[in-house]
C-alpha cells in the first residue's frame, strides 16, 4: 500500500486565532459571567492545586446552564520566556481528541453510512484480518483487544514510503500497529487503546467518503466556529504552550513532539475557549440527536454482560447525576473534560505539564463552585 499524497493544508489545520481578535467564548464568558465570589473561590482553588503539584501553566473553562461563564489562564505558557497563559494559549487535547472522533463516527451512524456492529474490515480492508470480528463499537468502547502503547506486543508494518509525511492519512497510520496481535477476543473485556482510535479514524474516513480531517472541518470546526482548533503538526506556533516534565523532582521543558499521526486518538489542540465550546456543544446536543446522545452516554457491557464505565467515546458514571468525562495525557500536556448533561454544567482543564493531575483541579473547581 502506498499512502496517498497529503491533502492541502486547509484540510488539516484550522486557522489559528489572531492575537488582536476577540475569541467568541471570551465574549460569551463576559456576557454570562460567573459571580465575583465564585471567581475568587475558583482562582484560589486552582492556584492552590497548581502550587501543590508544581504545575507551570493551566487554563480552565466553566460552563453553567449550557453557557461558558468563565475562562481563565494561570501560570506560564513558556517558563523560560516568562510568557503567561492566556485564554488564547493553545494546548494539546491529547486523548480528549477521542470523544471528537466518536461524535464523527456517530454522526455517520445517524446518516446510515456506518454500522456500529459490522466488521471494520468492511470499511477498512487495509486492516489485517485478525480471524475474529472487530467492530466499530469495539473501537469506541475500548473492547477491541487492540493494544495500547505498552500493555501488549505492538508490531508495526514494515514498509517503504514515497511521501514525506505518510501518516497524515489515518489509513497509512495503521502501519504503526496493524500487525499487532489482539490482547483478547473483542468484547471480552475493556482495555483502553489509542491505536483503536486511529483505526476508528480510518473507518470514519472510509465510511464518510472524505478525508478524516475534512470531516472534522465541515462537521465540527465550522458549525461550532472554532477559531484555534488544529492538528498537532511538527511545526510549532507562537501561541502553542511549551510542555514540561518532572524528573527526580526537577521540572524542565520537554522536546516538542508532533502527535498528528494519532488522528482521533490524540492529534488535536486548541485554546481553552474552543475546548470549552466543544464541551458546550456536547451539553447542548448541537452535533447529534437525542437518541445518539443516549447511546453514547450508555455504559457498554462486555459480551458476558459485565458492566463497564465506558460509553461510546467517553467515560460514564450513572446514578443520581449522570457524569460524562474524558482525560488526556501526553508528554507535554494533561487535559480534563467533565460535563453533567442533566444539569447543563461542566468544567474543562488544560495543563502544559505531562505530570499534572488535572482531575484534582476539576474536582477543586466543582468544590469551589459548590461553596456557599
Amino acid at each position: 500500500m502506498c499512502p496517498p499524497v497529503r491533502p492541502p493544508l486547509w484540510v488539516w489545520v484550522a486557522p489559528i486565532l489572531l492575537a488582536s481578535a476577540v475569541h467568541a467564548d471570551d465574549a460569551s464568558a463576559k456576557k454570562h459571567a460567573l459571580a465575583a465570589a465564585k471567581v475568587e473561590a475558583v482562582d484560589k482553588a486552582v492556584k492552590a492545586e497548581m502550587e501543590k503539584q508544581e504545575l507551570v501553566g493551566v487554563a480552565v473553562g466553566i460552563i453553567q446552564d449550557g453557557k461558558v461563564v468563565y475562562l481563565q489562564g494561570y501560570g506560564l505558557a513558556d517558563r523560560e520566556k516568562k510568557t503567561p497563559v492566556t485564554t488564547q494559549s493553545v494546548f494539546n487535547w491529547a486523548s480528549n481528541s477521542k470523544p471528537l472522533a466518536a461524535v464523527l463516527a456517530m454522526q455517520l451512524v445517524e446518516k446510515k453510512q456506518l454500522d456500529l456492529d459490522a466488521d471494520v474490515r468492511g470499511y477498512v480492508p487495509e486492516f489485517p484480518d485478525k480471524k475474529v470480528k472487530v467492530t466499530t463499537r469495539h473501537l469506541l468502547d475500548h473492547q477491541s483487544g487492540i493494544p495500547h502503547y505498552s500493555n501488549g506486543k505492538v508490531v508495526p508494518v514494515e514498509r517503504k514510503y514515497t511521501v514525506r509525511d505518510p501518516f497524515a492519512d489515518p489509513v497509512a497510520a495503521l502501519d504503526k500497529f496493524a500487525d499487532s496481535p489482539l490482547l483478547f477476543t473483542p468484547g471480552e473485556k475493556t482495555s483502553y487503546s489509542t491505536y483503536a482510535y486511529i483505526l476508528l479514524s480510518a473507518v470514519v474516513q472510509k465510511a464518510g467518503k472524505a478525508p478524516f480531517a475534512e470531516q472534522i472541518d465541515t462537521r465540527i470546526v465550522k458549525p461550532l466556529k472554532l477559531t484555534s482548533f488544529e492538528y498537532d503538526t511538527p511545526k510549532g506556533k507562537p501561541t502553542w504552550v511549551i510542555g514540561y516534565e518532572k524528573k527526580d523532582g526537577k521540572v524542565s521543558a520537554v522536546k516538542d513532539v508532533a502527535h498528528d499521526w494519532k488522528h482521533g486518538g490524540g492529534a488535536f489542540k486548541s485554546d481553552v475557549g474552543d475546548f470549552s465550546r466543544w464541551a458546550v456543544a456536547l451539553l447542548n446536543r448541537e452535533l447529534m440527536s437525542e437518541s445518539t446522545e443516549k447511546a453514547m452516554w450508555e455504559p457498554q457491557p462486555t459480551t458476558d454482560g459485565k458492566p463497564s464505565t465506558y460509553g461510546l467515546g467517553v467515560a460514564v458514571e450513572t446514578g443520581d447525576k449522570l457524569k460524562v468525562s474524558h482525560s488526556g495525557k501526553q508528554e507535554e500536556t494533561t487535559t480534563r473534560l467533565v460535563i453533567y448533561p442533566k444539569q447543563k454544567s461542566g468544567v474543562v482543564v488544560m495543563c502544559n505539564c505531562g505530570y499534572g493531575d488535572v482531575g484534582k483541579i476539576s474536582t477543586a473547581i466543582f468544590a469551589a463552585l459548590a461553596e456557599k
